[in-house]
């Protein structure tokens, strides 16, 4: 099978906003607490309580923005509780997440030094569910206030003399749901309210992001965009890629094909509840002011057997790496609409990046997408035309080959492409308009041949970014042989 795909190098449709590879670590199992948490007197190595090992693989990454403390945590989440000498800090239990003892030891100062330390944006969740609007505005002060007042005096009483930078922050999360299970018209109230008292303080502005959609209800985002689109910086939308049914979810180690062909049909969902809220959007926001942020996406299996429900831990394959490479593509294409998207979540949850055992800790397959793809943030997105080209299953069809393309300040060009087909390689060729020559081609690709294959403490390496060479330059065209399975970047200098 063969498929043509244009690239034209010399078109641009408008910058991909590095907030797209942005991610979220909520108060869920192991995501805080070991996965990022040791303190400062475990025997793992550590900066001031935050693991080393982890904090050098996600630099790595360059995590461009960071969502915390939730996720339905922050919606019963007390930021006073968080602050001040840890031992004296508030014990609760975590209700939602796993019924286990939430000693708040990872707090404001906490997570703004893990965000220094990983040079990223932080993106906190304020609570509008169980929380008062006096909570949350002395919450914004006791960050970003540098005058004479009790929050400010209060934060350096703690240790922070001047104030941080905090551009994001969203009023509330799912508060269609579990932060309160509001109307849309209520929540647009009490969100006009909220984001009242979030203000600016000196020179920091701050990008007020309100509680959007569940999937596909189009109606909330109509409602909030009447309402409140005047006051707000971003629309938040959530979507996981479910392959079963929420009460039967399957196993991230389906090696079946019925499951993979499923877990791609939802991942392609993505582009049409993109594209439909965009609609409602445009119609109140012409100018494309207000940013869509999908700050939860990714996977949700069942939890792996023998471990806490509540903690959502799951393992992460091939599968899981094509659902990321894909999301980028269709993030890309709305670049015009879509500034930050989050995936879910970081270390030891969902779509993790990371995953840990005590001392022990690997990378998984989407996180060597994020390495692969972090090419593209803040590049001017390519324009691009190919055929159809589909991979069919049970009488159903997907698009074979998902493209995208950029070029960095630079000068040089990155293509990426997902390959779901797993059966069968695809030759496709690469036509690169306006370029009279191709000076340095290199490549990179994961891929695996077990639809299950995934990384284990055991066998850390598993699935792994490789070089790729198996391609022919005819002029300013690109011949690619592409494995099943697969995803793979092609840089050209």
């Amino acid at each position: 099978m063969s498929i043509n795909v244009n690239v034209y190098t010399d078109f641009n449709e408008g910058k991909i906003s590095k907030h797209i590879y942005g991610h979220f670590s909520e108060h869920l199992g192991r995501c805080i607490y070991e996965g990022i948490w040791v303190g400062e007197d475990s025997e793992i190595p550590n900066t001031d309580g935050i693991r080393n090992d982890v904090l050098a693989a996600l630099k790595e990454l360059n995590i461009p923005v960071l969502r915390w403390p939730g996720g339905c945590f922050a919606d019963e989440y007390h930021w006073k509780d968080g602050i001040g000498p840890r031992e004296k800090r508030k014990r609760m239990v975590n209700t939602h997440w796993g019924g286990v003892v939430e000693n708040n030891h990872f707090g404001t100062h906490e997570f703004m030094r893990l965000c220094e330390l990983l040079d990223t944006e932080p993106y906190i969740c304020g609570n509008v569910g169980s929380g008062t609007v006096q909570e949350m505005s002395e919450w914004v002060e006791y960050m970003t206030f540098g005058g004479e007042s009790p929050m400010s005096a209060w934060r350096q009483e703690n240790g922070q003399k001047d104030p941080w930078k905090l551009k994001y922050f969203g009023v509330g999360n799912e508060n269609w749901g579990c932060g309160g299970n509001m109307r849309p018209e209520y929540y647009a109230d009490l969100y006009r309210r909220y984001q009242t008292y979030v203000r600016n303080y000196g020179d920091n502005k701050i990008y007020r992001i309100a509680g959007g959609a569940n999937v596909d209800d189009f109606n909330w985002t109509d409602v909030l965009m009447r309402e409140a689109a005047h006051l707000m910086d971003g629309l938040s939308l959530h979507y996981y890629v479910v392959p079963g049914e929420w009460s039967n979810k399957g196993s991230a180690l389906d090696p079946k094909e019925e499951a993979w062909f499923r877990t791609m049909k939802k991942s392609f969902h993505m582009e049409t509840l993109i594209s439909k809220h965009a609609t409602i959007m445009n119609k109140y926001d012409p100018e494309k002011r207000i940013g869509m942020i999908i700050d939860e996406w990714g996977t949700w299996f069942d939890v792996e057997p023998g471990t806490n429900p509540g903690f959502l831990f799951q393992q992460n394959t091939i599968r899981d790496a094509l659902v990321a490479g894909l999301h980028f593509n269709i993030f890309h294409e709305h670049n015009d609409r879509v500034h930050m998207a989050n995936i879910a979540q970081m270390v030891n949850v969902l779509q993790a990046m990371i995953l840990t055992e005590g001392d022990k800790m690997i990378k998984t397959p989407t996180y060597h997408v994020f390495n692969m793809y972090k090419v593209h943030q803040d590049a001017e997105r390519l324009a691009i035309k190919q055929p159809e080209d589909t991979y069919e299953f049970n009488g159903e069809a997907l698009p074979r080959v998902s493209t995208t393309a950029s070029q960095n300040s630079n000068g040089e060009i990155n293509i990426s492409l997902c390959h779901i087909n797993p059966r069968e390689e695809t030759i496709v060729s690469l036509n690169l308009q306006g370029l009279t020559e191709l000076n340095h081609v290199t490549g990179s690709i994961i891929t695996a041949s077990e639809l299950n294959a995934h990384n284990t403490f055991e066998q850390p390496h598993n699935v792994r970014t490789e070089a790729y060479s198996n391609f022919t330059q005819h002029g300013t065209s690109l011949e690619l042989t592409v494995p099943p399975a697969s995803v793979l970047t092609l840089t050209i200098s």
